[in-house]
């Protein structure tokens, strides 16, 4: 409920960086914070709810990061390898990942504030853990982390959003949910915003000194999808809340002169269970419909071809663009495909039976029958890739017979070498996929978030001019809605990590504008 009609800040987004700006304005002083979303109260989180909770952070090891999880024994501790992650790594993965076009003032703040922001946010009773079951293996005695990624949130996005909605009760903050945002001007002769929101059907006029956009992209937009993103994305499926539909992004734009910055035509975009809901995200089974096995099996489109190296690089590097991959193949559908060697290390909250079907089969034969089935074309090409990738593989070992299969590592395991080589290498841990039983999991493009967005200030994230350049007074912008850190892919983890280090900016710049106007 809207209990009165001048605020100090408003908020506009439930997710991760909303309560991170709602938190952060609180602690500098702002009085009163009314933080809405057009979703209802059941649906509060964004698109934060369904993540798995992973924050990139910049860190010194295992010491530096024990201090803030719950879930670590004495005896694990001793078993656990976790280089540091250092800020020059976190920064050539920015580089690398998103093709050197990250801004870098966005960039360097990112990674400079990510360590303590993090602990902040455990200082408000956020609970972290290390996230064994993603982001390590248990290899030779070791637990061993890898792909630059160690930090989850207790029971993933979920417990995120509870710790975070439980900590802003806490501080004041004010809630008001089914509450749209339709329209902000500024009045005349101050920098004061009047705001007019729609509760269940009914116009309210809001005064707020200050406000922050938290309000997600366009991914639960098809139009705005094939508008930006392009051909065929109308048909990606919505992985998570179907309340981010762009509609903030274009009022600040149209309304507010905002300037719109970034990667348009680029998008998250992971594999995704080809069975789920093409429109909205499920909320108990939350981020379960990602299948991100692929680095250890193959995967094959209906034509029976295989069309990404999904040996590339680790995981995290490149499960947020292989679902663009997926759309461009025909029926935008793919095959994950394991042998007995490997189904094991499949992660079980991703492909246990109840979350996923699992098509099963003791012969590569019976596995094809039963994928075209489910919309496999071309049997004899399934088969054929699968056998022609077999023998690489087996022709690298004899090369190389002393290298070793490690998934903690890029362990160089290929089907490239002096005997045979692939078309389309798998790089590292390519296993011959031969024995029995077999598995394969059917799946398409998962859209997460888009790219593009609104230009900001590094330092406040204060929403700038399209027209000057310059800063818009009491006008902020946080989380997906905010342009110009990612493009083409993104470092796995990063976006929650951005949505606080940029939220908790706006929360203190925001309570300072409010404190301004206040004296004035």
């Amino acid at each position: 409920m809207i209990t009165s009609r001048e605020w100090d800040v408003l908020i506009v987004g439930s997710g991760n960086a909303g309560f991170s700006t709602a938190l952060s304005a609180t602690d500098s002083g702002a009085r009163n914070v009314l933080l809405i979303d057009k979703c209802p109260e059941n649906w509060v989180g964004g698109n934060s709810y369904f993540t798995a909770g992973a924050y990139r952070i910049a860190h010194d090891g295992l010491p530096d990061i024990l201090p803030i999880v719950n879930n670590v024994s004495e005896s694990q501790a001793a078993k656990i390898e976790l280089a540091p992650y250092a800020g020059a790594d976190f920064s050539a993965d920015m580089r690398k990942v998103c093709a050197g076009r990250s801004d870098p003032r966005l960039s360097e703040a990112l990674i400079g504030d990510s360590n303590g922001a993090i602990k902040w946010l455990a200082s408000k009773g956020l609970r972290f853990q290390l996230s064994f079951n993603r982001q390590a293996y248990e290899v030779g005695g070791k637990i061993k982390f890898w792909g630059g990624l160690c930090l989850r949130t207790e029971d993933g996005g979920k417990g995120l959003i509870n710790d975070e909605l439980a900590a802003a009760k806490r501080q004041g903050v004010q809630f008001s949910w089914s509450t749209a945002l339709h329209h902000v001007e500024r009045q005349p002769s101050t920098d004061v915003l009047q705001a007019t929101v729609i509760v269940d059907g009914s116009a309210k006029a809001i005064i707020t000194k200050a406000l922050v956009f938290a309000a997600g992209g366009f991914e639960a937009n098809p139009k705005m999808r094939s508008q930006f993103l392009g051909p065929g994305w109308d048909m990606a499926m919505v992985r998570g809340t179907p309340y981010n539909t762009g509609d903030c992004i274009e009022l600040a734009i149209r309304d507010l002169d905002a300037k719109p910055v970034g990667n348009w035509s680029g998008c998250h975009a992971t594999c995704w269970d080809a069975n789920a809901n093409p429109d909205i995200g499920d909320r108990e089974a939350s981020n379960e419909y990602t299948k991100s096995g692929y680095p250890l099996g193959l995967m094959l489109n209906t034509n029976g071809d295989r069309f990404v190296d999904e040996g590339v690089e680790m995981r995290n590097y490149t499960y947020a663009k292989f679902g663009r991959a997926i759309l461009g193949q025909p029926d935008h559908v793919a095959f994950q495909v394991w042998d007995a060697r490997t189904t094991s290390w499949l992660r079980e909250e991703e492909y246990r039976e109840e979350r996923v079907e699992r098509i099963s089969a003791d012969s590569l034969d019976e596995l094809a029958d039963k994928c075209v089935a489910r919309g496999l074309h071309n049997k004899d090409q399934f088969l054929d890739t699968i056998q022609t990738y077999n023998k690489a593989v087996y022709a690298h070992r004899k090369e190389h017979p002393d290298a070793k299969w490690d998934p903690a590592i890029k362990d160089g395991l290929s089907t490239q070498s002096s005997l045979m080589k692939l078309a389309l290498a798998k790089s590292n841990w390519a296993l011959p996929l031969d024995k029995g039983p077999f598995l394969a999991v059917k799946v398409t493009c998962g859209v997460t978030f888009t790219f593009g967005g609104l230009q900001v200030d590094a330092y406040t994230a204060q929403l700038l001019s399209s027209t000057t350049g310059k800063p818009l007074p009491g006008l902020y912008c946080v989380g997906e809605m905010m342009g110009g850190l990612f493009y083409d892919n993104y470092p796995g983890g990063s976006g929650l990590t951005s949505g606080t280090v940029f939220g908790r900016r706006a929360g203190r710049a925001a309570a300072k504008a409010a404190s301004v106007a206040s004296r004035l």
